[in-house]
């Protein structure tokens, strides 16, 4: 998939790109076998807890359920809970549509099931967390780039977190290496990431 340098893509070109790069990469994902997932989950997840080790300031994170043969989380929620750092997961909006909500979340936590047959903890507004008291916030991903660029499933959920100027936590990047691609079809509102954990990489924009 090529995309012309220095110069703009029209929108109806982008969005067709976008399409087009979602479904080729989700495809390789979805095919690689249990046991290499296992393996690349517990090794992306030992990168990402010593950018964490490294920062004590870091109390509360912000992950997410995998699904769709996403790097699985479940080592990170674990190795959290050890560490007494308190975990979040991300909720719909009830009412304003596009946005996201951060609910603590912990082995007991009540779920529900969203519109996107995700899990999440049920909203209760004595768990919520204000994006502004995260300290780390974990994304997934379908595809990044070196510059830190990432191509989310194009609901714009994350990008509107991050781009409010309040929000200072960490973005961080969570993926498969075959989720790299060269050159992504961005748009002037998707929002870089400082840094992007894989198994083997760690990409450092920051």
């Amino acid at each position: 998939m090529t995309i012309p340098a220095g110069s703009a893509i029209p929108h109806d070109q982008r969005l067709a790109l976008c399409k087009a790069l979602r479904s080729q990469i989700r495809k390789q994902r979805r095919a690689l076998s249990a046991e290499f997932q296992q393996q690349a989950s517990t090794a992306a997840a030992a990168r990402l807890l010593a950018v964490i080790d490294a920062q004590p300031k870091i109390q509360q994170v912000a992950l997410y359920f995998s699904c769709d043969g996403e790097l699985d989380t479940s080592p990170l929620f674990a190795a959290l809970w050890q560490r007494g750092i308190k975990t979040c997961l991300p909720v719909l909006h009830p009412f304003n549509r596009g946005h996201l909500l951060f609910l603590h979340y912990h082995a007991d936590s009540p779920m529900r099931q969203n519109r996107f047959g995700i899990a999440e903890p049920l909203l209760d507004i004595r768990h919520l967390v204000l994006p502004t008291q995260l300290d780390m916030i974990v994304t997934p991903l379908v595809a990044f780039d070196n510059q830190g660029n990432r191509m989310g499933m194009g609901g714009g959920f994350y990008d509107r977190t991050l781009a409010n100027p309040h929000v200072s936590a960490l973005a961080v990047g969570y993926a498969h290496d075959c989720q790299h691609h060269e050159q992504l079809p961005l748009a002037e509102w998707d929002i870089p990431l400082p840094l992007i954990v894989t198994p083997n990489r760690l990409i450092n924009n920051h």
